[in-house]
């Protein structure tokens, strides 16, 4: 069992944005970088520009908008008109389009929007839609830590997204993939429209890790790491194309894509899944 051609996008949720970590991807043939307006306390962009402007044509950069700096810390808006502003933002502090766009945490403020929940993510959705229509970035996606308020929202007047995100791997739990699925299905997307985040829920150096083995999960995998077989088996929980995971060392990023060369024993899987929902 096996994703179809599986990728890694090196995401900087916790990165310190060193020149170093950029080199080393594109050394070890990572060509995707997934970052955000609010990461480095909103500076990565700036960052990225300053530090690894000639690095960055290189890349195929996606990044998200949805929270917003204010004088009181941040905050998150649906507004479609600062999401335009936003992604305008971007191509400035960037220095070039983005070639994605995720309109970040959608769930986040829908809460606030109970009353109207469906027409505010219509209209971020249609935001986001005509920023890429106007060329100022490749496409729009959708990424969310907690899609379950999602799948109901969506109807025939949502603009439909390039790409979703969801957290994937062994300690996303049965309600969450469950929503992801769904909110796929919802917008009728196939398994190359979805990528995962988080695949070790946070750290590698969680004591389940030591505790757990993910290597049954694979066809054979003695010759991997616990880390690295977690890492091959978020590909499927849920099933996606490509995984964001975020690392300061260039030397773990290339163990991770050692892992992809492993097959992923389906049947284990589907096992798994099904006694998550308590079958």
């Amino acid at each position: 069992m096996r994703a179809t051609d599986p990728r890694i996008v090196l995401g900087l949720h916790r990165s310190r944005h060193e020149r170093r970590l950029l080199t080393g991807a594109l050394d070890l043939g990572v060509t995707e970088l997934d970052t955000s307006s609010n990461y480095l306390g909103f500076l990565s962009h700036e960052v990225l520009a300053r530090t690894s402007a000639d690095l960055l044509p290189r890349f195929r950069i996606s990044t998200k908008v949805g929270y917003f700096r204010t004088p009181d810390g941040a905050e998150h808006s649906l507004d479609p008109v600062r999401l335009r502003t936003a992604v305008e933002q971007v191509t400035r502090d960037l220095g070039r389009e983005p070639d994605l766009v995720f309109l970040h945490n959608p769930e986040h403020s829908l809460e606030e929007a109970a009353s109207h929940s469906r027409e505010a993510l219509a209209d971020a959705c249609a935001a986001l839609d005509d920023t890429a229509m106007r060329g100022l970035c490749g496409a729009w996606g959708v990424a969310s830590w907690d899609p379950s308020p999602l799948p109901d929202l969506i109807d025939a007047s949502t603009p439909k997204p390039s790409v979703i995100m969801v957290r994937a791997g062994l300690l996303v739990g049965t309600r969450t993939l469950a929503a992801a699925d769904a909110l796929s299905s919802a917008w009728g997307l196939d398994d190359s429209m979805l990528w995962g985040m988080s695949p070790f829920g946070g750290s590698t150096n969680a004591p389940l890790w030591d505790r757990a083995d993910p290597r049954v999960f694979l066809q054979d995998g003695d010759g991997l790491t616990r880390v690295q077989a977690a890492f091959r088996a978020a590909y499927y929980l849920p099933q996606v194309s490509a995984v964001a995971v975020g690392t300061d060392k260039p030397a773990h990023l290339g163990e991770l894509i050692d892992a992809l060369a492993y097959e992923v024993d389906g049947r284990v899987i589907r096992e798994y899944r099904s006694l998550l929902q308590g079958g």
